[in-house]
């Protein structure tokens, strides 16, 4: 077993990197304390998806909380709930991760009970037809099966009404020609009602491949006995190679895009989108990080001052911006919600803005951006959760925690000089995709 070590920022210790011969990466993080943190991270997610599948994912993630060979659904989750535990898991563009979060208990019982039962449930699950409910016609109002195919599709149907996914979904969509990151992680009803039991199987056994999972436990232990804890419960058998990624980034589109969509609204949402730098370019995700706080995040920002406080009309009700960070690429938002008679000017307003940003950006700006981002990965090692997810994120999307190390003294070396270059880059309103949901006429 590969061995290695890696200087995490404010933990007392190096994070200990563990590499199986079947690919499975155990990371041992050493934080003092009661409490411990158990995931698995899959390198998995809509990035692995196509127009037939879309949702797979999110849906396999649902249903692996029904059941092994050991322990029937529901199990699971009561005997860790009893123990305090918080159980979860989540499904995103790269990956997909399950994680437990509980006291060590006396003797570290609940600890090993963990371990026992996430490494169950990452390594056997049953699946159960009955567990997912029989396929059906979406369109078919008679069906009332509560089973978990229509509790993911009424998730669907829900966050579908919502305008700001509506506004998001048609901006993601055009911000790509072919990279599966076009497509909306959670699916679409359509899909998720016929998908079988054996494709849901013949995905999992596909991407759950040992050389896909990163496990990772933060907490205070003996990292020796957890060690051998983790490779004598996630017994993999005999799984296949993961497929290998031939997928190339995808470019930023060769002309402004222009999309309007309309809905039972009120007001209108707007959003800007731009293709940015690859997970792995640390500084200039850094600065696309800067960029957002410095253009749009809280009230001292300059979209909320110049387009909310300082306007004479009321035009922008909210406005700001965010950076999401992919392996194959950034994607940077400006998201505003505002007056619809307005809309000409709406637009023209943030251009304006996202203009002057490339022309000058203050020394005082630049350091409050700085503190912003310190702070907020300071901030990633203040629970045994977030020490978990933070390492989970370098390990899966970045494939290199040793990024962490290198994050304050990138940091710390950006100018604004730096920044300006960044934004004349990546918010070239020629490669923008622009998004707008008006109320119906």
């Amino acid at each position: 077993m590969k061995k290695k070590l890696v200087k995490y920022p404010f933990l007392t210790r190096d994070v200990e990197i563990y590499e199986r011969e079947n690919g499975h990466k155990i990371v041992l993080a050493h934080k003092e304390g009661d409490m411990v943190n158990v995931s698995s991270w899959v390198k998995t997610g809509s990035i692995n998806e196509n127009d037939k599948n879309n949702g797979i994912s999110h849906f396999l993630e649902h249903l692996m909380f029904k059941g092994t060979h050991k322990h029937k659904a529901g199990e699971f989750d009561k005997i860790l709930e009893a123990k305090g535990a918080i159980v979860n898991a989540a499904t995103w563009k790269d990956y997909t991760f399950y994680y437990v979060t509980l006291p060590k208990g006396d003797g570290d019982e609940n600890f090993n009970t963990a371990i026992e039962l996430h490494a169950d449930m990452m390594t056997d699950p049953v699946i159960p037809d009955y567990e997912m409910g029989a396929p059906f016609d979406v369109n078919d109002k008679t069906v009332t099966d509560k089973r978990e195919r229509h509790v993911v599709i009424e998730e669907i149907r829900m966050r579908k009404d919502q305008p700001w996914t509506k506004v998001y979904n048609a901006t993601n969509y055009a911000m790509y020609t072919s990279h599966p990151y076009k497509r909306d992680v959670i699916g679409t009803p359509e899909i998720i009602s016929q998908v079988s039991q054996q494709e849901i199987m013949d995905y999992y056994r596909t991407f759950y491949s040992p050389k896909n999972v990163t496990t990772i436990v933060v907490g205070d232990f003996d990292s020796k006995e957890v060690l051998d804890k983790i490779v004598s419960e996630f017994n993999w058998g005999e799984r296949p190679e993961p497929p290998e990624r031939n997928i190339l980034p995808d470019k930023p589109v060769s002309e402004q895009v222009f999309v309007e969509n309309e809905a039972d609204i009120n007001s209108s949402f707007m959003m800007f989108g731009f293709l940015g730098a690859e997970a792995r370019d640390l500084k200039n995700v850094i600065l696309l990080e800067m960029l957002a706080i410095i253009l749009g995040e809280g009230s001292s920002s300059r979209l909320y001052q110049n387009l909310i406080e300082k306007q004479d009309e009321q035009i922008f009700n909210v406005i700001d911006a965010e950076n999401y960070t992919f392996r194959d690429g950034c994607n940077f938002f400006i998201q505003a919600n505002f007056n619809s008679e307005y809309k000409e000017k709406a637009i023209e307003l943030v251009k304006n803005e996202i203009e002057k940003v490339k022309e000058n950006i203050t020394e005082r700006e630049l350091n409050k951006a700085k503190k912003k981002v310190k702070s907020r990965f300071a901030c990633e090692v203040e629970t045994v959760s977030d020490i978990g997810e933070s390492i989970g994120y370098y390990m899966t999307v970045c494939d290199d925690l040793a990024l962490a190390e290198d994050y304050i003294p990138t940091c710390e070396s950006i100018t604004t000089e730096d920044l300006q270059n960044a934004a004349k880059k990546y918010l070239d309103l020629n490669h923008a995709v622009i998004s707008v949901l008006c109320p119906k006429k």
